[in-house]
């Protein structure tokens, strides 16, 4: 009897957990979509705060220099907005940060919510009692305003790229990677091989490409390591990624050395690189993000590499949006994952 009561309890959470999602879409479905350009955040503040110390913290955390890019370029593209001109117009922009401080505020925080005006929408409000109240919140909370931020602007991309995705580009990563990423519609097949596959987007002037590689795991080295990763991505690149010129080819740029994160991302580890490409004995280059990670045996380490070039323009929507791209990969459903469904 326990069991059976058991049992009923759980299946009464999942119908509750069900409609509350239910409602949840349908409220979403409501909501008119959202304005603004990507990487554009509006910053709902007073003149004077703005002009003040809480504007320039609020600088400093979100239009600092965004790492790894040729040329200086900020994180997010701020624009302000008195509390008085907060109308329905701004109202449904994408990224919004709601700073009020007000001496009768009696709970300072940070709150992140998102879809309150608009969908997809993200919403940061800054509460506090005074300006030095709101610095310290600020500065306590950056790496979260960032990390939310960034992901929202990664989400649109994935759910974007599912919406309009190139289907016919995914059997292809899979047989090296043992899954692929979600690529949007316009990007094509460049090269493949074994264990190698270039997917490119070439619009005039610009290049946005994701290349697959899948190298095998060494007895005895510390694959993970930032030498060893470096090492066996230039040998690939090198092998698979000729420049326009003979003994040209593309490779990890010496001149700044990448930064490594070792990272967990929806039940996935891996390590993120990030840094400059060039080509060998030649002028072209820019900024790369690349996932590294072990095939599911273990036996190969696959490396996902997304690079930008784009020598006319500001680059940092470009690699936002491949490495939004990196982040949409899903191992492929096996026969028993099937079954389960």
């Amino acid at each position: 009897m326990k069991r059976i009561l058991t049992y009923l309890a759980l299946a009464a959470m999942a119908v509750m957990t069900l409609a509350s999602c239910s409602e949840e879409k349908k409220k979403k479905a409501l909501l008119p979509n959202i304005s603004g350009k990507a990487g554009e955040v509006v910053i709902v503040i007073d003149k004077g705060a703005w002009e003040g110390i809480v504007g320039t913290t609020l600088r400093d955390t979100l239009a600092a220099d965004c790492p790894f890019l040729p040329q200086r370029e900020p994180l997010y593209t701020l624009v302000d907005l008195a509390p008085s001109g907060f109308n329905s117009i701004f109202q449904i922009h994408r990224n919004l940060v709601l700073i009020n401080i007000d001496s009768s505020v009696t709970e300072p925080g940070v709150l992140f919510q998102k879809d309150i005006w608009a969908a997809p929408q993200c919403i940061i409000r800054v509460n506090a009692p005074d300006n030095e109240t709101a610095v310290e919140l600020i500065k306590a909370n950056s790496e979260m305003m960032k990390t939310t931020l960034e992901q929202a602007e990664r989400d649109r991309v994935i759910a974007n790229a599912k919406k309009f995705e190139e289907r016919s580009l995914a059997p292809a990563v899979t047989a090296v990677a043992g899954g692929s990423p979600h690529f949007p519609s316009g990007y094509q097949l460049k090269r493949k091989t074994d264990d190698f596959v270039w997917i490119s987007y070439e619009p005039q002037y610009i290049q946005q490409g994701i290349l697959t590689l899948k190298y095998p795991v060494a007895e005895g080295e510390n694959m993970m390591s930032r030498e060893s990763l470096i090492s066996h991505i230039n040998a690939e690149l090198e092998r698979n990624v000729p420049g326009m010129f003979e003994n040209t080819y593309m490779t990890i740029a010496p001149a700044v050395v990448p930064s490594v994160k070792y990272m967990r991302y929806k039940g996935r580890d891996f390590a993120e690189i990030k840094g400059l490409w060039d080509v060998h004995n030649d002028f072209m280059g820019g900024p790369f993000v690349a996932h590294a990670f072990y095939s599911k045996d273990g036996k190969d380490i696959i490396v996902l590499m997304a690079f930008v070039y784009a020598p006319r323009y500001d680059k940092r929507h470009y690699l936002r949006q491949v490495e939004s791209i990196l982040y949409s990969y899903e191992w492929a459903k096996e026969e028993t994952d099937e079954i389960k469904e």
